[in-house]
């Protein structure tokens, strides 16, 4: 008898696309094959995402939705469905497109990609807990490891073990004394001197601060008394609520818990909440978790350090100075000026550096007299009223005003500062102060990937940490990998994900997939090569392959010419942009498309059309100059940007090209020709500015004057 026949129906080799219109798209007929890297390419508008995505990836959504309940599918919205006569062979999709990571300040690349989840576990599973105020090893023990670490002290020291009753604390602490006398204990330190406490209790000036030790016994460190020093340990526990102390002759002192504290804190058990961000266990208090504080900017406070106070240098009371001096605000400003010998027509700049602090910061309390009313009549006097400063005032109205639109107000004064509490690290000092080799959880994500990749391949563990940490350390080292394997080797775990560029943040998207491994699946990508350097293109290649060979079919929407190259299957759209396009004009191997003579995308990879340089360059009319460059990792640079000319900035992705221009450049610009309010990138201080540390680049140019200069007429198109 035979054996019966696997009557399974085979997977289609093929997505076979029937009457696709969606958009510009006229394809009445398109075989895409399955398990293979493809690429759709052709002129801007002619087709390339209306078929990969709002056809093929929104139809396999569709299916996808279908599939669920009547109840999941009325929380979900109905999705349209593309025009399309009949898609066959589809695939799960899944689309990883070209947009930024997240607009949540609270995400980074750490958190997207889930290296910092684990590296969460891992710090509270083998953490060395330490102490964040004296830097001593924090750990919980048991009067057992107590007496064996007191026993391992040179044998023969003599030591005095000691229950810690009151740290500086102000009292008398008379019922402290008679409760313990009247248990049998007549031996104290108060304030480091021996009181025995026999009849007379010790009299304590109750306005200072006190220290009172319980002294139980004095013994020889020696194997033989171990039951004695057991039991005194006993008690000092039980005395001093978990604490004690062994001082040794030579005045060493020796501190014991049976809990977690040190310095007079107390530390939880670690969890990996105690390292998040975004939990109340672990966050900075200060800046809840954000590493930033909206504080006021004295920069904003005042843009023109040019002007005198009377001429508006100080922007929140400029307007009230240009109305005269019959106003609160310029009468205040007439008091300060007196209190701290100010002179209201002096160029701000060449006041001395003490009394701008007093008009800004206030005078710590003191008083000033206000003049109010017409001078000589009835209703003229003066009132007494303390004068918190420019900056406090601004910061106090912002927290205390109910209007959005005065909000919006004191807003324009302020700008996002790194919080000083936290050193920008987001976490509480107890958290920052758990350590791996020597190594905060925030000094881990301020390594690039590839540098955090190499401290866990170096990493030397104890033997029973090591065991601990064996399976969170494998995926930390995969996660690592993944993003080193599409190019993004230089991005540091804590860079914020709104900062990320739209390509990073899909070859991050991409790294998270490969750590999914699923196979089965169709992957549409929009232009991943965007913004990788070409050294790094066939790193995101391989990692495109390995997708592939998983068994999943890869989509990318490209227009790359190595990309191209390397597909197995290439779909060439055209032969123009919008109505004119929409169309395949060729379908099959990347070698096939480099002659067929329909093809412009053909045509340049064969060499038979390509981009004529130009024999003559434009000259530049001048120069903007950036001095001293220092944002991000940029090593103190002076840069000249040449002015009507196209100017290109490049290098490998990550090496401070966007630091340079929008980090720097483009926001001073902004201030300077827009009276834009965004943050400046560090760079030198220039005359022209007060600034020291978000200063307005050094301008010089024929077309753009120097700030507090009239603008220059704008200049004829270059030609």
């Amino acid at each position: 008898m035979s054996a019966p026949r696997n009557t399974a129906p085979r997977e289609p080799a093929f997505i076979e696309i029937h009457g696709a219109r969606e958009h510009n798209l006229i394809v009445d007929l398109l075989q895409v094959p399955k398990n293979r890297f493809v690429v759709f390419t052709g002129v801007s508008g002619s087709g390339k995402s209306s078929l990969a995505f709002d056809t093929l990836y929104a139809e396999g959504q569709r299916r996808y939705v279908e599939t669920l309940s009547s109840y999941a599918r009325q929380f979900l919205g109905q999705l349209e469905r593309p025009h399309v006569e009949r898609l066959s062979g589809l695939s799960p999709t899944v689309a990883i497109e070209q947009k930024s990571a997240s607009a949540n300040p609270r995400s980074t690349v750490g958190t997207i990609t889930e290296v910092y989840d684990y590296l969460r576990v891992l710090y509270a599973r083998a953490g060395e807990q330490f102490c964040h105020i004296c830097q001593k090893r924090v750990s919980a023990q048991t009067s057992e490891q107590i007496v064996a670490e007191i026993l391992s002290l040179p044998a023969g020291a003599k030591a005095t073990i000691i229950a810690p009753l009151v740290d500086l604390r102000k009292g008398e602490f008379r019922d402290l004394f008679e409760g313990l006398r009247d248990r049998g204990f007549t031996r104290f330190q108060v304030d480091g001197e021996v009181v025995r406490v026999d009849e007379n209790l010790p009299t304590l000036d109750k306005k200072k601060k006190h220290t009172i030790d319980l002294v139980l016994d004095r013994i020889t460190i020696a194997p033989e008394n171990r039951s004695r020093v057991a039991e005194a340990i006993e008690l000092a526990l039980k005395e001093a609520d978990g604490e004690v102390r062994v001082v040794l002759d030579n005045g060493q002192t020796y501190p014991f818990s049976q809990k977690r504290s040190h310095c007079g804190q107390s530390f939880p058990a670690l969890s990996p909440q105690s390292f998040s961000f975004n939990s109340p266990l672990g966050m900075c208090s200060a800046c809840s978790g954000l590493g930033m504080r909206l504080d006021v900017d004295p920069d904003l406070v005042v843009p023109d350090p040019n002007k005198s106070i009377r001429e508006g240098a100080i922007a929140p009371w400029a307007g009230a100075m240009a109305r005269g001096e019959t106003g609160w605000t310029a009468r205040i400003a007439d008091a300060v000026a007196k209190a701290c010998q100010v002179d209201l027509d002096t160029p701000w700049k060449k006041l001395p550096k003490a009394k701008q602090d007093k008009v800004l910061y206030g005078l710590e309390g003191k008083k000033i007299a206000v003049q109010w009313g017409k001078e000589g009549s009835e209703t003229h006097g003066t009132w007494a009223m303390k004068y918190e400063g420019v900056i406090h005032t601004i910061l106090r109205r912002y927290h205390q005003t109910g209007s959005e639109q005065m909000r919006d107000a004191y807003r324009a004064f302020m700008s996002e500062r790194p919080c000083e509490t936290c050193g920008a690290k987001r976490l509480r000092p107890e958290s920052l102060a758990v350590k791996i080799a020597g190594k905060s959880i925030s000094d881990i994500t301020s390594m690039t990937v590839l540098r955090a990749s190499n401290h866990f391949h170096t990493l030397q563990l104890s033997k029973a940490a090591a065991a601990i940490a064996a399976g969170v350390l494998r995926e930390i080292d995969a996660r690592l990998g993944f993003l080193l394997n599409v190019g993004l080797d230089y991005l540091t775990l804590d860079r914020s994900g709104p900062t990320l560029s739209g390509g990073e943040a899909q070859r991050i998207r991409l790294a998270s997939q490969l750590g999914s491994e699923l196979s089965g699946v169709m992957y549409v990508l929009d232009e991943p090569s965007i913004g990788l350097h070409p050294r790094d293109n066939e790193r995101l290649l391989g990692t495109l392959r390995h997708l592939r060979d998983l068994g999943n079919t890869v989509l990318v929407v490209e227009h790359d010419e190595e990309t191209i190259r390397a597909a197995d299957h290439v779909v060439d759209f055209g032969p123009g942009a919008g109505h004119l396009g929409g169309k395949v004009l060729y379908s099959g191997p990347p070698e096939g498309l480099m002659k067929d003579p329909k093809s412009i995308t053909g045509a340049y990879l064969s060499g038979r059309m390509r981009i004529e340089y130009p024999r003559k360059r434009r000259t530049s009319k001048g120069q903007i100059s950036v001095l001293g460059a220092r944002e991000h990792n940029l090593k103190d640079l002076d840069v000249h940007f040449p002015l009507g000319v196209l100017t290109a900035v490049t290098g490998v992705s990550g090496a401070g090209k966007s630091s340079l221009v929008n980090g720097i450049l483009l926001p001073a610009l902004s201030q300077t020709l827009h009276n834009g309010q965004g943050p400046i990138g560090l760079h030198k201080k220039s005359p022209e500015s007060t600034r020291s540390t978000r200063p307005l680049p050094l301008i010089k140019s024929p077309l753009v004057k120097p700030p507090g200069q009239t603008p220059a007429p704008t200049p004829k198109r270059l030609t």
